[in-house]
């Protein structure tokens, strides 16, 4: 495998996130030649600050109940500031109640309102096998580019089963509880694309040194 760094997001997302500790994240993705996935609020210091690193930012997070135009507005204003690419949460009560067709519309307009790969996440530890498939299917049905697992802020993180399922649909961004170059290896195997985690010094320095 080749090196893996351009594919890890080193992330901070903590509600208590300050500009130094996206500093140490920017700094640390810039050393290894990571990604970093950001708060919005500090995306244009960001780009000032780092402007060799890819960096993404989440939309509708963590629970993905905005409107849908607050979302769009989000998403332009991520991509206005310096953002390569949004992770949008799903809306979770619309995919429990069933309304995928709500949920790819939603996808849909998000997509539509930015030049910018799309990520989806839909928060695979809160739904059933048959939720997370159909999910996965509106998330590809509203053209996104990418399914994510989790945001990190619900109990469980990304898992085999649910990468392997949902890479059947799109490429995956596993993310949530990522914490080695074991498990993420895994991952990757089972079907990731990218791994979204704030251990992504730890990742990086095991694969390298294995």
């Amino acid at each position: 495998m080749e090196d893996i760094a351009d594919r890890i997001e080193h992330t901070v997302l903590g509600p208590e996130t300050t500009w130094a500790a996206v500093q140490t994240v920017l700094d640390e993705a810039d050393e290894y030649g990571m990604r970093a996935c950001i708060p919005p609020c500090y995306l244009e210091q960001a780009t000032e600050y780092a402007p060799d690193v890819e960096l993404a930012t989440v939309v509708g997070f963590p629970h993905g109940q905005h409107l849908t135009e607050t979302k769009c507005e989000e998403a332009r204003h991520a991509w206005e500031a310096g953002a390569g690419e949004v992770d949008m949460v799903a809306n979770i009560g619309s995919i429990k109640a069933g309304n995928f067709d709500d949920v790819a519309t939603e996808v849909g307009e998000v997509a539509a309102a930015v030049p910018l790969p799309v990520k989806v996440i839909v928060e695979a530890p809160l739904l059933s096998e048959t939720e997370l498939k159909a999910a996965s299917a509106a998330a590809a049905d509203g053209d996104a580019d990418y399914l994510k697992t989790s945001t990190g802020f619900t109990e469980g993180g990304a898992t085999v089963e649910d990468v392997r399922l949902m890479s059947g649909h799109l490429p995956v961004k596993a993310s949530g509880g990522v914490g080695s170059w074991s498990f993420a290896s895994e991952l990757f195997e089972a079907g990731a694309e990218r791994i979204g985690a704030s251990s992504g010094v730890t990742i990086v320095e095991e694969y390298r040194n294995r």
